[in-house]
């Protein structure tokens, strides 16, 4: 194991390691290995869907979809 982080670079649309990495703006990340930061949509969709889940309950939502 190494301690290289890895981001997936929006405009490479490719896993880049963090020496490589553009700007801020154009990256997502850092994951701790090359394979999390190729499949970045999944956990950011996860994550999201989290968030919202959280905000249906925050206002009393959780029965109605």
């Amino acid at each position: 194991m190494t301690d290289e982080q890895w981001y997936w670079d929006l405009r490479k649309n490719r896993a880049v390691r963090a020496s490589e990495r553009g700007p801020g703006e154009d990256v997502m990340g850092p994951y701790d290995t090359k394979e999390d930061a190729e499949n970045w949509r999944e956990k950011v969709e996860a994550r999201n869907e989290q968030w919202d889940q959280a905000d249906r309950e925050w206002e009393g939502d959780e029965g109605e979809a």
